[in-house]
């Protein structure tokens, strides 16, 4: 997998410096690479004078942030309670057995990340799968191939 080309100084231009700027910057590289790779990590610790233990504690902590490589997009399904009494695990393993992967892992060719969270907070709407922010409810297994076929033609 690939990753895009990150201009830091482009986006250290856009920032104040100081530890205020931290979590603004680690969400405009998170942005553009889809993780916070670790020559980048260096650079803003250099860059805005704080310790890179503490760039870490920060990307670490906050779930926004991911140390590996993620996929293109980003597919979440709805494992809350009552997500997973409507179906959730039967909608996660057909979407592990459609990409090819486990939860918590990327394809192989950088399209997708796939991962489980506890609750999304729209549980009338149960089982949801969230693809890049946008919720598709009341899903099924039949629905997850039609999901993985719309996102695969995205990426044509």
């Amino acid at each position: 997998m690939t990753t895009k080309s990150t201009d830091i100084n482009e986006i250290f231009a856009r920032h104040d410096y100081g530890a205020r700027a931290l979590m603004p910057i680690l969400l405009e590289i998170q942005e553009q690479n889809h993780y916070l790779p670790e020559n980048l990590l260096r650079q803003v610790a250099e860059k805005i004078q704080v310790p890179l233990v503490q760039v870490y504690q920060v990307a670490a902590f906050y779930s926004a942030f991911s140390l590996e490589p993620r996929g293109e997009h980003i597919v979440t399904v709805c494992m809350g309670t009552a997500c997973h009494v409507l179906g959730s695990q039967l909608v996660m393993d057909r979407l592990e057995t459609q990409l090819g992967i486990h939860a918590g892992e990327t394809t192989a060719d950088g399209l997708a990340t796939l991962e489980g969270v506890n609750c999304v907070g729209a549980c009338a709407l149960g089982p949801i799968v969230i693809i890049d922010g946008s919720y598709s409810g009341q899903m099924s297994p039949q629905k997850v191939d039609r999901l993985v076929k719309r996102l695969a033609k995205k990426e044509t």
